[in-house]
């Protein structure tokens, strides 16, 4: 699984009021929290990101409560991969539930500016900086979890390999 994206760039401990601010947390889609995504540290994020970018930052990415609004409002956004020296552990765990790639890597995370292209292979683990032709070694996706997010997530990888697991059984596809 490749990943090849234009870097927005942030510094240590952005937490999960700056990537989706509390007062959003009434909504649940993932177009709606995609609207304000950043918008108390990056105003025009929301309007400006594609589909496919990276999100790159320091350390302690995604401190704060445990609310999920937060990974799925990058997600919305079209972020297709967070790279950063270090994730809140909640951040992290919420992140691969909904399909989030992300991978802790202090080298790529010091070496990238906004504004570079990334191209991430996440079954190697590693990173390239297209622009300056840097590469980053973090630790790669096991075979399982590439699955889940390629499925989208934890809900959807568990209802294919449920679904799956019936067919096999020779019971019926409910």
């Amino acid at each position: 699984m490749s990943i090849c994206g234009k870097v927005w760039k942030y510094g240590d401990n952005i937490d999960t009021d700056a990537i989706i601010p509390a007062r959003y947390l009434n909504m649940s889609g993932e177009a709606e929290l995609a609207a304000h995504c950043m918008e108390d540290i990056d105003g025009d994020f929301a309007k400006k990101v594609r589909r496919g970018d990276v999100v790159v930052a320091g350390k302690n990415f995604g401190c704060g409560s445990s609310r999920e609004h937060a990974p799925v409002a990058l997600k919305g956004c079209g972020v297709s991969c967070v790279v950063a020296e270090s994730f809140a552990r909640i951040f992290y765990r919420n992140a691969i539930n909904i399909g989030l790639p992300i991978l802790e890597c202090s080298a790529a995370a010091q070496g990238t500016r906004a504004g570079q292209t990334l191209e991430v292979d996440l079954a190697a683990g590693i990173i390239r900086n297209l622009e300056t032709g840097g590469t980053y070694q973090a630790t790669a996706y096991p075979p399982f979890m590439l699955e889940l997010i390629a499925a989208g997530g934890l809900i959807e990888y568990t209802r294919r390999k449920l679904a799956a697991s019936k067919i096999g059984q020779g019971g019926q596809h409910v």
